[in-house]
């Protein structure tokens, strides 16, 4: 028994201290409902201030949750609400850092550190997208499928799964979604709604938690919003491609019905107008009709689908969507031209 004991106070000790030197940062202030656990597979349980963080610890925030953690070089990472994230691997040595923090989905302002001559290499990644950091200070946002940074300080690099990065610099934005490449950077212009976004996002990830987080969780949408806007200037400048990305973008930020079918009209505009796929485009409309019927562009959707199965060809599917569209809208905007392509059809 005594054996026993001494082997059980020395196996404690052991693993004592490889915990404590696997420590890599700690909960430095946070508000609201935070969580946190070891390691993946283990239920949540509540954090407190003071809270020390070894690798592979997971945090986080609920809905009304704020939280900030300090890494051992002084690095930190500030969590609006919603937002979950494991510190996964960091090695903070001597002259060089490293580590990968995973973004499972959220907001965060990540704030790096880095001495004179000092090594760093970090990367926070989210499922399709990751960022690399040398001493910077960014805004990370994870929602769905999408990314979007904000630069703040210095320089990094944003990329997809496997993809060529693209420069993250002050005041400079660049997004991404489903693995893609990244968009090109685009300046974030004074007084622009997307300057207001970015200091939206800034406020939700400051040295304190806003008073309410109603801002918070119409940011995705904001932003989905302004990618509209951004990405009909694209399409007007011939830039057709990458019009389509950024519609995709916006698609994929937001569950709103009106934003996601203004993103598919575009889309199904892009591939009538410009890039002469009707086939695309009449599969954009459809999918308007499909998913949100209720919403006020499934007028627009009716019609063009109408429209895009008469340049296919199919004039009996364009017979039936116009006859429809005139019997739901019959004084819809499109109901003269609706009237006019039913005569000769019909003839």
């Amino acid at each position: 028994m005594r054996y026993a004991a001494i082997a059980a106070f020395l196996t404690l000790v052991f693993f004592g201290q490889t915990a404590y030197a696997q420590k890599v940062g700690k909960v430095s202030d946070m508000s609201g409902s935070v969580s946190w656990r070891e390691k993946d597979g283990v239920p949540y349980r509540a954090a407190s201030k003071g809270l020390e963080l070894g690798k592979g610890s997971w945090l986080k925030t609920g809905k009304d949750g704020w939280a900030v953690v300090e890494l051992e070089d002084k690095s930190r990472l500030t969590l609006a609400n919603n937002t979950e994230l494991e510190l996964t691997d960091l090695v903070i040595g001597k002259g060089s850092k490293t580590g990968v923090i995973s973004v499972t989905q959220g907001k965060l302002r990540a704030t790096v550190t880095r001495l004179a001559g000092e090594k760093v290499d970090y990367k926070v990644k989210s499922p399709t997208a990751v960022a690399g950091i040398k001493g910077t200070e960014f805004l990370m946002m994870s929602q769905g499928q999408a990314n979007v940074f904000f630069g703040n300080e210095g320089e990094a690099e944003v990329a997809g799964a496997d993809t060529a990065p693209k420069a993250l610099s002050t005041d400079m934005m660049v997004q991404n979604t489903r693995g893609y490449t990244p968009t090109d950077p685009v300046k974030v212009e004074p007084d622009t709604p997307l300057a207001s976004a970015k200091k939206n996002f800034e406020e939700m990830t400051s040295s304190m938690p806003p008073a309410d987080w109603e801002t918070s969780g119409q940011l995705p949408n904001i932003i989905a919003r302004w990618n509209i806007n951004y990405g009909r200037y694209l399409a007007d400048s011939g830039r057709h491609e990458e019009a389509l990305y950024v519609f995709q973008i916006a698609l994929d930020l937001t569950s709103m019905a009106e934003i996601r079918s203004d993103a598919r009209l575009e889309r199904g505009a892009v591939y009538a107008r410009f890039l002469g796929n009707p086939e695309a485009a009449l599969g954009e409309y459809l999918l308007v009709l499909e998913e949100y019927p209720h919403v006020p562009q499934r007028e627009t959707a009716l019609y063009l689908s109408g429209m895009t199965l008469y340049e296919m060809g199919l004039k009996g599917q364009a017979v039936e969507r116009l006859e429809q569209y005139k019997k739901e809208y019959p004084a819809g905007k499109h109901i003269g031209n609706v009237n006019t392509f039913l005569e000769l059809l019909n003839k």
